[in-house]
């Protein structure tokens, strides 16, 4: 630590050291919890995202009952519907913050949300067409897949109220913003 103060210059009247914007950032917005606390999976009970969650989970058993495709059953969509809705938004918002903040060991932390991204998009779904015996495409089923796990994460990363989310994107809409304020912390 004696080696960081001697190499900041020293403000002279109030004998303070100066700190860069991004240190005194980092101090004010501790980096998030590499692992989901409590609140996390409170606000996953939201009753709009419970809702949603409903309706994508019926268009994915629609889906697998209804249009034939060989690798797409009831069993494989409960499972990486579930475990979308449980990791899809820790994911988005770790990367999320990980590349605005740049906390230490920010590339660890990216690293750490693309497992669970992996697990749920790819790994799942070799094991169990592997377990079951179907007929994978499994390049096709991955590009799907990310694309709908990080739609969803997106969607699903807000906190707040319905009426909160819709107001806010009203309110973006009307502006015109390009920058969106940072994501909270999980």
């Amino acid at each position: 630590m004696s080696n960081l103060r001697q190499d900041r210059p020293r403000n002279r009247r109030s004998g303070l050291w100066r700190w860069s914007q991004k240190e005194i950032m980092i101090k004010k917005n501790p980096s998030p919890p590499l692992i989901p606390d409590r609140t996390y999976f409170l606000e996953l009970l939201r009753p709009w995202k419970l809702a949603t969650f409903a309706l994508g989970m019926l268009w994915l058993i629609y889906g697998a009952l209804c249009y034939g495709i060989c690798d797409w059953d009831v069993g494989i969509s409960l499972i990486m519907g579930g475990l979308t809705y449980l990791c899809a938004p820790w994911s988005v918002t770790t990367i999320s913050n990980s590349l605005r903040s740049r906390p230490p060991a920010w590339p660890l932390r990216i690293a750490a949300a693309l497992i669970p991204t992996m697990l749920t998009v790819d790994w799942v779904y070799w094991l169990y067409h592997t377990t079951v015996g179907n007929k994978m495409l499994r390049w096709e089923n991955f590009k799907v897949s990310m694309a709908l796990y990080f739609i969803c994460g997106i969607f699903w990363c807000y906190r707040g109220t319905l009426k909160d989310f819709v107001g806010e994107v009203r309110k973006a809409a009307s502006t015109g913003s390009d920058h969106s304020p940072p994501l909270p912390p999980c």
